[in-house]
Formats: structure tokens, sequence, C-alpha cells
């Protein structure tokens, strides 16, 4: 004959059911699943710049943050946050202790290839989810206005006779961007790079800084990061890295104008922690592909010298890994590579 449990045991029961359900509502508001939906964050998103103010990065986090937030493509408010220091292997490092948090983004580009490649960051590529491409822009290489060098070739003459003689400040570290777009350009002019003195500083704006104080020789950087100082004199763009002229350095020639066959384009995208879900993945990548189609973008790209190259995140991912190649080659060449 079958007997009913006790009252007390059948609340018990039912308490501890209610404790679990409890517990898995809380879970799924924490990362933000709804469970039968696609996923939407459910706090402030912390957008992180693994540079200084005034650089590539910082200007690329900013400016996406505030056209992700006005255009309400995004649930929750985008807040840029800086961590600046080992060229991007300090903010790196922060995003991979959130493994799988949504709520975590960085902005990027070829120091995530670069500075793993040098032996300058315990972090790869690989370590991190990619979320989608955005744009690219050339290098531009820089002098005082009143400086004696009135164009590559004088600089570059200047390092083939005495290659330490001067030195160049770039907005990332040892092997990564702009070194690797220094030393690539002057050893496709006949210098030695591998005794070209550079000296990294944590963004473009702190390299820009060194220079008009008068700290070093010449610097290289992101042509948006240039533009104002080269529009107000302050500077004198010797060349930039692209096939094409820049549309807002106009006036400076290309390395290939200048008789030196070297091109460099910066790519700059966005990623994620490792071990975010194929819904948050979409979400973000659908907010991106949405926003560089967005009026207050294109005028700020324009303003800024980006021209749109978005790629989705698996063709991102497959970007990465072809990059990581050519670059790891382009590292050895000029021996900078560990």
């Amino acid at each position: 004959m079958f007997r009913s449990a006790p009252r007390a045991v059948t609340a018990a029961v039912a308490a501890g059911s209610a404790t679990l359900l409890l517990a898995a509502c809380g879970e799924q508001a924490a990362t933000g699943a709804s469970g039968d939906g696609p996923w939407k964050p459910t706090k402030p998103i912390e957008y992180i710049a693994p540079a200084g103010t005034g650089g590539g990065w910082d200007t690329l986090a900013r400016t996406s943050a505030r056209v992700l937030d006005e255009a309400n493509l995004v649930d929750r408010q985008m807040r840029v946050v800086n961590k600046p220091g080992g060229g991007g292997a300090i903010g790196w490092s922060y995003i991979a202790q959130h493994e799988a948090d949504p709520h975590k983004l960085f902005v990027t580009s070829p120091p995530i290839l670069l500075v793993p490649l040098a032996g300058e960051s315990r972090q790869t590529y690989k370590d991190f989810t990619p979320i989608a491409r955005l744009n690219t822009e050339p290098l531009a290489y820089v002098v005082k206005a009143n400086s004696p060098y009135k164009t590559f070739d004088d600089l570059a003459s200047k390092l083939k006779s005495d290659p330490k003689s001067l030195s160049v400040a770039g907005g990332s570290g040892p092997g990564s961007l702009d070194h690797v777009g220094l030393a690539g350009a002057v050893q496709a002019a006949g210098v030695n790079a591998a005794q070209v003195k550079y000296v990294p500083f944590d963004g473009g704006g702190e390299a820009m800084t060194a220079l008009l104080g008068g700290h070093t020789d010449a610097a290289v950087a992101g042509a948006s990061e240039v533009t104002g100082l080269a529009k107000s004199g302050a500077v004198r763009v010797l060349a930039v890295s692209t096939e094409k002229r820049s549309a807002i350095l106009p006036d400076a020639p290309t390395l290939t104008e200048e008789g030196v066959d070297y091109v460099f384009d910066i790519w700059r995208g966005v990623m994620g922690p490792k071990g975010l879900t194929e819904s948050q993945v979409a979400y973000y990548e659908d907010a991106y592909k949405k926003m560089v189609e967005h009026d207050s973008w294109t005028s700020e790209s324009k303003k800024l010298g980006w021209t749109n190259a978005f790629l989705g995140s698996a063709e991102f991912g497959k970007f990465l890994d072809e990059q990581n190649e050519s670059l790891s080659g382009i590292l050895t060449d000029v021996g900078l590579k560990k």
C-alpha cells in the first residue's frame, strides 16, 4: 500500500526546490541569460583601452562607445577604462582574469599579435574572443616642425650612416606595432633596423609628447594621432605607410612615393574574454556591424582618417591567424622575435 510522505518531509523538499530555483534564477540574472531568447547585457560594459589617453586605442574606445550609446545599439552603457602598460599587456592580463564575463570588452590592433611574438606578454590573441574588426589607418613618420630632416629619405640617410645616432618614439612596446612599422620601413630603405634606437611609450599621445619635448628625434604613430599636431604646424609628417595617401594627411607622401617599398596598415577591432557564448558574441557583433554603418561613425571616421574594414567574429578570427603568421616572419627578419 502506497503511503504519502510526512508533511515535514514534503515541506523540506519544497523549500529545497525553491532554493535551487532561486539560485538558478540568480545565476541566470548574473550572466544576463534569459534561457529562451537572445542574450543581452544586464549591467554596464567595461570597455578597456589598454593604453593611456590620447592614443589610437583610447580614441577608438571612446569614439565607438559614444556612437554605440548615442545610437542605442547596446542595452547598457559602455564605460571606457584606460589600463596602460606593457604595450597593452596590462590590459590583456586584466581581461584574461575575467574569463567568460560578457560585460568586459577591449579594443585591439596589431600589438595583440606583436607583443606576444616578441615575448613581452603571457597572453596571446588565442586567449581572447574576437568580436569584430572595424577599420584600418596608416602609420605616420613624423619629426618636429623645426627638424633638419625634411623628407623620409633625409631621416633614412642619417640612420644608414649611423643607426644609433637618432631616437624614434613610438606608442607601443618593443617589437610591437609602431616598432615593427618603423623597423620595416627603415629596413626597406636600407637601414640596419635592429640598431635603430626605438623608445616605447604607452600610447601615441605620450610618444608625441616626447617628440615635442625634444626627448626624441622622430616619432611613429597612427595618422589620427598626429593629424591635429600636423595641422597646427607643430610637426612635419615625412611619410605615411599606406599604399595611397591618407585623406587626413593629404600633403604627406607615401613611403612608396619616397622610393621605399613598404606598406603597413594598422587594423583595429574589438575582442572579449575567452569563453563567451555564441549568443553573447552575436549580440556584440551585430551592434558593431550596425555601428560602422551609422552616420555618426561615418562622420567620425572621416575626421580621423579611418577606413571601414569590418569583419565579423569568425572572419576576424581567421584574419588574426593569417596576420600572426605574417607578422612572425617580419619580426624574425628584423631580429625582434624572441
